[in-house]
Parts: C-alpha cells; structure tokens; sequence
C-alpha cells in the first residue's frame, strides 16, 4: 500500500460520469495526473456496457453520481474484486415529487442506486445535508458515507476591479421543470421588487427564457463556456442562489471567491458555503430574498473579501485533491 504523498502511477481507475460538467473535470483533471485514468462519460446502454466490461481491466471504479451506471459499475467490481468510489452530487440523494427532482422518483432507477450506494467501498457526499437522504433512501447504515466537499482554485476565481451593484445568478436550467428548483421564479419576483438593481442570471436556454415574465432589470445569458463566467463574478457585487435544491453549489463557491457577496436560500449546501457571509433566507420568499440583496448591496469591501476568505479556507481544490488520492491509496491493495 502507497502513502497518499506518493500517487501510485500504475493504478488503473475508471472513471464515469454520464454527462460533462466543469466539476466533474476537474476530479478527471486531478486524478489523472496521478493515476492511469480511463474515462467513459456517455448514457444508454452501450455505456452501461462499456462501464461492465472495462472494469475488469481497472483497478478502481470512481462514478461521478448514483445513478445506473453507477449500480451497473459496483456490480462489476465486485465479480472483479476492486474497490469503488461513489461521489454522491444532489439529484442522486433526493425524492422530491413536487419539484420532479431526483433519480429515487424513478422505481427501477433507485433500485440500481440503493445497490450501488449499499456495495460502493465509500460513497463520497459534497455537502453534509445528502448524508441522511442517502443513507435513508437506499434503506441502510451509511457506514460508507462520508462528506468530502469539491475544491475550487483561488488563483484562477479571484476578485478584479470595482464591483458595480448588480446581482448575478448562474443556474444551469435546460428544462422547465428546473426553473422551480433553481428558484428562478423567486428571483424574478424579487428583481420586480429592486427595479433600481439590475439582475443577471446565466445558464437558462433561451427556449424557456421566452416563456418567461421577465422585468425590464433583468437580462438572461444562454449558458455560456465556464471560462466565460469569470467577468461576470467579478463585476456583480451580490450573487443569489434561490434554489430548493442543492448539492454544493459550484458557482457560488466560485462567485465568492471572486468577491461576490451570497444571499441565498435555507437549502442543503448554500448555507454550508455561505456560512456568515452575506445573507442566508427562507426558500420560495421573494420579498426576503429582495431585502436581502438590497442589504448585500449596500455592504463594503470587507465583506466581499470576508466572502472570498471563507472559500480560501474551507474549500480548497488541494485539500479535495488530497483526500480522494487518499482514499484510493487506502482502498488499492
């Protein structure tokens, strides 16, 4: 067995995602810098094959996500006699039928994911709030859970320039069933109440943005290449994030470090980032989420920098870094 300050070169990871995503690369980025990585990101069931039979030639499987895959996956290594790393993101730790979120609303789906959370070696949550959800949806102890949040680099987030009074919001939103969960209906209610402040949020396609009632101080941007996003944090002095779901938010950990002051709802891993920065408010509340940001607003320097500094300390990509080579280094005989 290795020590985790000395990455063993020859181990064989498979890693799977069944979708791209900035964080998902960054973990593929990490690790295979340190290990032989091969990565299948793919959905259907030639993926689900591909995942099987590559197995057989690995030495660990990293799944980004409970999901079939990852049930498929887990199966593999245990006929194969490797470990197996679940990270555990937000849709795979929910059931929520009213906002239509979460893979455990699909009766055959969870069935694939109560297997793969129950037999993964460890089975990795971004934020504390998935633990119980998890543990409790696939009907076991959990003695395989453990929080490990994502990282970010302050060297590459980072404040520049004066910040001007304008809210920002990224939120990924390609269905319309995700406007709810996102809170983007909150946010417009609460732009109408600021008409003085103009809003910006990024991610919501333009399809669904025409169905929209958007007031005169709100513009959305199509999603956009992440490193395409940077300006943006570092002019808005406020970013919310009105979500009724969350994993650990990526972009709000990313927008405080560039300065950007959160105002954001009571769910899952906005307060676990936000901490006592900027303002923390009840879910689905307009007129909260418009009081806050006006008092966000009006804020110094300080707390921008107080915001950034929180980030810095608790969620350093490194530390990220050094607990997954960690585990793999203890889980690879």
């Amino acid at each position: 067995m290795t020590s985790s300050s000395q990455p063993h070169r020859d181990v064989k990871i498979l890693f799977t995602s069944a979708f791209p995503a900035p964080f998902i690369e960054d973990d593929l980025k990490a690790l295979s810098a340190a290990y032989d990585v091969r990565a299948l990101t793919g959905h259907g069931v030639r993926q689900a094959l591909r995942i099987f039979f590559n197995v057989f030639r690995s030495d660990l499987l990293f799944c980004w996500f409970g999901s079939v895959y990852a049930g498929v996956g887990v199966f593999a290594s245990r006929i194969a006699g490797i470990p197996s790393i679940i990270i555990v993101g937000g849709v795979d730790a929910a059931k929520d039928a009213d906002l239509q979120y979460g893979i455990w609303l699909s009766t055959w789906r969870a069935k694939f994911v109560r297997y793969a959370f129950r037999r993964a070696t460890h089975v990795l949550v971004v934020d504390p709030s998935l633990s119980e959800p998890a543990r409790t949806l696939a009907g076991y102890d959990g003695a395989n859970i453990r929080y490990v949040p994502t990282g970010y680099d302050p060297e590459y987030w980072r404040p520049m320039g004066e910040k001007e009074r304008e809210v920002l919001t990224v939120a990924v939103v390609r269905e319309a069933k995700n406007l709810r969960r996102k809170g983007i209906d909150v946010l417009i209610d609460a732009a109408r109440r600021v008409p003085e402040i103009p809003f910006t949020v990024i991610g919501v396609t333009p399809e669904i943005v025409r169905f929209l009632e958007v007031p005169e101080n709100m513009t959305f941007v199509a999603p956009i290449p992440r490193q395409e996003i940077l300006p943006y944090y570092q002019r808005a002095k406020v970013y919310a994030q009105p979500s009724r779901r969350e994993g650990l938010p990526n972009a709000l950990c990313e927008a405080m470090l560039a300065g950007c002051i959160p105002v954001v709802s009571d769910v899952n891993g906005n307060p676990t980032a936000a901490g006592d920065t900027g303002f923390v408010i009840s879910p689905g509340d307009g007129e909260k989420l418009a009081a806050g940001i006006l008092r966000a607003i009006m804020l110094g320097d300080e707390e921008s920098a107080r915001a950034r500094s929180r980030i810095v300390s608790l969620f350093p990509q490194q530390g990220r870094v050094a607990e997954l080579r960690r585990l793999i280094e203890s889980s690879v005989q």
